[in-house]
């Protein structure tokens, strides 16, 4: 089974699909919505086309580590898929996903106006990969 990475923002659904193995985390696709249901219309389809037995959503502390009204968002977010989805949810915190995103993009020379259309796929990679690694280094017996 697949995992599925999620970036919420007020607008957009950023999503990152993991490799059938969970070793790779790589962009799939953005969603644009005005509702939460219609977000759980198009992720039914995916967790099912694509085998999905995990979701990872991205967890917005604050950089002073302080909880704000994004993570109330996030939480309200992850109740609405807790409600349709018999599935593990896993919040991974993901300041700087964005960033580390968009420094990336930039260092591809992707377009500005490209970098915006697909910026909230990469921070879901961003997120799903911090969870992959953190999976790996577990199974290994790594404590950090």
């Amino acid at each position: 089974m697949r995992t599925l990475g999620l970036d919420l923002g007020t607008k957009t659904l950023g999503l990152a699909l993991s490799d059938k193995t969970n070793t790779i985390a790589s962009p799939y696709k953005t969603i644009h919505y005005n509702t939460y249901e219609e977000l759980i219309e198009e992720l039914k389809k995916i967790v099912i086309d694509k085998e999905v037995g995990t979701f990872v959503l991205g967890y917005p502390k604050n950089m002073n580590n302080s909880l704000g009204f994004a993570v109330e968002r996030t939480e309200n977010f992850k109740k609405v898929l807790e409600n349709h989805f018999q599935l593990p949810i896993v919040l991974i915190d993901e300041r700087l996903s964005t960033t580390e995103a968009e420094q990336f993009l930039i260092s591809i020379d992707t377009k500005r106006k490209k970098r915006k259309e697909i910026i909230d796929s990469y921070a879901a990679a961003v997120i799903l990969d911090t969870y992959l690694k953190k999976e790996s280094r577990e199974k290994s017996g790594y404590k950090e």
